[in-house]
């Protein structure tokens, strides 16, 4: 890379699959750290993810190395053990019993480098009665209750768009791997540091939750309105859709005045926060009224102009190609050896002293691509390398 980035001093070993594990690790490949990501030879198993040369595989593995192991033969295993003495990271997403067959437990690996710190990411913990169930984002989404406050009232669970548990689970998991960084530099030696997709979400609707840890109450399903805020939610233009946030006294009187709705400013039952609230479905309906005299743009331009947040609501497209989007600049080209430069997702963090650079180091790898070059880094001369091929170690 053209300049040292703040995670440049580290090796990680990338056992993960699927989708929440790769996104810890893409943290810390973004920012700089040497990730090698272990996958199966061909003949013990099958990719999960689809071909490596697809956009998710790519903007989930860019900046990695490929390397292929057979972790279930004893010399793949021995490998395996000689890479984790040189690393400082493993991150993984197997079940309990996996771990344990493939020798990749905590107090397994710290036998070989008592500095390594393992990084384990599950669907609902790595203790409990359901920490030996598989879990995915859509189950999590419904078992942390997410399903039952989204879409439209009396609609009936709806499953967020994205994949929501696994990303924030994901997240979580490399903000943990650097808190047991920073440990590691007091005490000198690693630790376990795992999460899940059941603590990552019920943490998440924190908002909702608290409401219930607190004072008992079970939110249900807004839709496009806010809870507990009024009016902010979706309203109608002439021309199509757009988001409004009117909620406090201030942007209530600059929303009215900018749209020269005063009889609303007025109206007896919205002179307070509990008025509003009471009367909160007659009130969007009355400021939908108002709005749909408007197109998107006008409402955009008359209300940020007073400090009303407003904006529109775009697709995916129309998301990248907005001026503030193409202005953060938040797509930077990766190189790939087949496919040529593709235009991947950059890290939303910014450092001051450590501007995003122009390119991604690479794209994603095929399975296996960098295996002798990692191999050779690791001090192992092209006869070893031979010899773990015949003993099929290694593809």
């Amino acid at each position: 890379m053209t300049q040292e980035l703040p995670l440049s001093s580290y090796t990680v070993l990338d056992l993960t699959i699927a989708r929440a594990g790769p996104t810890a690790v893409r943290l810390l490949a973004d920012w700089g750290a040497n990730v090698i990501r272990i996958e199966p030879t061909p003949t013990t198993s099958q990719s999960l993810t689809g071909p490596s040369t697809d956009p998710d595989s790519q903007n989930l593995h860019r900046n990695k190395r490929g390397l292929e192991i057979n972790l279930k033969s004893e010399e793949g295993a021995a490998l395996f053990k000689a890479l984790v003495a040189r690393s400082d990271v493993v991150v993984e997403n197997f079940r309990a019993d996996v771990k344990r067959r493939l020798g990749i437990e905590y107090e397994q690996l710290r036998v070989i480098n008592k500095r390594i710190i393992l990084a384990s990411i599950s669907g609902f913990g790595q203790t409990g009665p359901y920490s030996d169930r598989p879990g995915v984002d859509q189950i999590v989404q419904g078992t942390s209750g997410l399903m039952s406050i989204t879409g439209q009232p009396g609609q009936g669970p709806v499953r967020a768009g994205i994949a929501i548990s696994d990303t924030s689970a994901g997240m979580f998991l490399g903000q943990g791997i650097l808190l047991a960084l920073l440990d590691r530099e007091r005490t000198g030696e690693g630790q376990w540091v795992h999460t899940s997709l059941l603590e990552a979400m019920l943490c998440k609707i924190d908002f909702q939750g608290a409401r219930y840890t607190m004072a008992g109450d079970v939110p249900a399903q807004q839709g496009n309105f806010h809870p507990t805020q009024v009016p902010m939610g979706t309203y109608e233009a002439r021309d199509g859709l757009v988001n409004i946030a009117a909620s406090s006294p201030k942007m209530w009187r600059n929303f009215c005045e900018a749209l020269e709705a005063q009889a609303l400013f007025e109206h007896p039952d919205y002179q307070d926060y509990i008025g509003k609230l009471e009367h909160r479905e007659q009130l969007n309906a009355d400021v939908n009224s108002v709005t749909q005299t408007f197109t998107v743009g006008e409402l955009v331009e008359r209300l940020n102009r007073v400090g009303c947040p407003c904006g529109p609501i775009y697709d995916v497209g129309s998301a990248y190609e907005d001026p503030q989007a193409q202005h953060l600049k938040m797509t930077k080209p990766a190189p790939h050896a087949k496919l040529g430069d593709i235009n991947l997702i950059r890290s939303p963090i910014n450092l001051s002293r450590l501007p995003h650079p122009e390119r991604f180091h690479h794209a994603g790898p095929a399975t296996g691509e960098h295996t002798e070059e990692i191999l050779a880094e690791f001090g192992y001369s092209q006869d070893d390398i031979d010899a773990l091929k015949t003993a099929g170690a290694i593809a």
